[in-house]
C-alpha cells in the first residue's frame, strides 16, 4: 500500500508533485473549484493511474487543465464562439467541450475515445504553478474515489484515497466548492452538460447565442453519470424536518444540525457543499436529509450535486 503524504502546496512541494507526476503517478492538488486528482494527460499509462486510483469508469472522459491559450489551442479546436468564452471566463471556473485539435498530444484514454476534449485554464495559483512546472496539460478530475464525495480540503483526499496515491499538495480548502461548469460549444449554440458557479443565464449573455440545458442522457463529460458525488449513507432531499436517525442538512430558515448558509446565501451553500456532506457522512448518523435549495442560478448546480448524491447506486 502506498503512503499518502500531505505537504504545503509551495515552491518545494510543487517540484516533488510534477517530479512524481513526470514519472506517471497522479498527484492531488487545490483548484478553484474542487481538489483535482493531477496527471500528465499526453501520457496513457499516467491517464490510467488516475483511473485506477479513483477506480473510475474508463468511458467516463478527464478535464484537461492548461495554463494558456496557446497550450488549449493544441489541445482543441477553437472556433469564435469557443474564443469569446475563453476571453470572458478563462482563467476560470468554465471547462468546453471542443472538438479534438488535428495531432492532439492528449491521451486517447483522457477523452475515453471521443472527438472532442474537455478543456479548462484554472484560475488557482497551485494547480497553474504544477501545470507550468510539469510542462504540459494535466488531466484532473476530482481527486476522490469515483463516486464519492468531492474534496474541498486535502484532509478529503487523504481519507478518501488513502493508500492510493502518495502525495496530495495542501493549499487549504477551496473558495468556490463545486466542480467547473461544463459546456459543449457547438457552431451556433452551447449545450451545458455539467451546471456550475458559470450559470445558463452568464453564458448567454456572455455568448449571444442559446444555451440549450436538456440532457442527452450520454457520457460527453465529467460528472454526468446519474450517481456521482454520493456520501456512503442514503441522503434525502427537500426535506424540511428530520426523521429519526438522520443527520440534517439545512438551508436559509431551515436550520437542521448544520446548515449550508444560514441567510440563504446560494454561493455560501455551493462552497460548503461537499465539506457539510462529509462531516454528514463522518457522523454517527445513519443517513442524511438536505433541506430545499432554491432551483435558480447557482442552486441548479447545487441541486445537480445533491440529486446525483440522492440517486440510487
Amino acid at each position: 500500500m502506498t503512503d499518502t503524504r500531505i505537504l504545503p502546496a509551495d515552491e518545494t512541494g510543487i517540484a516533488e508533485a510534477a517530479a512524481l507526476i513526470l514519472r506517471g503517478e497522479p498527484v492531488a492538488v487545490p483548484s478553484e473549484t474542487v481538489y483535482g486528482l493531477a496527471g500528465d494527460a499526453t501520457s496513457g499509462e499516467a491517464v490510467a493511474a488516475i483511473y485506477a486510483a479513483k477506480g473510475r469508469p474508463s468511458f467516463n472522459p478527464l478535464i484537461v487543465h492548461v495554463t494558456s491559450l496557446a497550450m488549449a489551442e493544441q489541445v482543441a479546436t477553437f472556433s469564435s464562439l469557443a474564443h469569446g468564452l475563453a476571453d470572458r471566463y478563462w482563467p476560470g471556473p468554465l471547462t468546453m467541450v471542443l472538438p479534438a485539435a488535428p495531432f492532439s498530444p492528449i491521451a486517447s484514454l483522457a477523452t475515453a475515445g471521443l472527438a472532442t476534449v474537455a478543456v479548462r485554464m484554472p484560475a488557482h495559483p497551485t494547480i497553474r504553478a504544477l501545470i507550468e512546472a510539469c510542462g504540459r496539460p494535466l488531466a484532473a478530475p476530482s481527486a476522490n474515489a469515483s463516486g464519492s464525495i468531492s474534496a474541498t480540503r486535502a484532509e478529503h483526499v487523504a481519507r478518501s484515497l488513502a493508500g492510493r496515491i502518495s502525495l496530495v499538495l495542501d493549499d487549504g480548502p477551496t473558495t468556490i466548492g463545486i466542480e467547473s461548469t461544463i459546456v459543449a460549444v457547438e457552431r451556433d449554440r452551447l449545450r451545458l452538460l455539467r451546471p456550475g458557479s458559470i450559470t445558463i443565464e452568464m453564458l448567454a449573455e456572455a455568448s449571444g447565442v442559446s444555451v440549450d440545458g436538456s440532457n442527452t442522457g450520454s457520457i460527453e463529460a465529467p460528472g454526468q453519470m446519474s450517481s456521482h458525488y454520493a456520501p456512503s449513507k442514503p441522503v434525502r432531499l427537500e426535506a424540511a424536518t428530520a426523521n429519526s436517525g438522520e443527520f440534517h442538512i439545512g438551508f436559509g430558515p431551515v436550520a437542521g444540525d448544520i446548515s449550508l448558509s444560514a441567510d440563504g446565501r446560494l454561493e455560501e451553500a455551493a462552497a460548503r457543499l461537499f465539506d457539510l456532506l462529509h462531516a454528514a457522512d463522518q457522523s454517527d448518523a445513519a443517513a442524511i436529509a438536505i433541506a430545499p435549495v432554491p432551483r435558480r442560478g447557482l442552486g441548479l448546480a447545487i441541486n445537480d450535486r445533491l440529486q446525483r448524491a440522492a440517486a440510487p447506486r
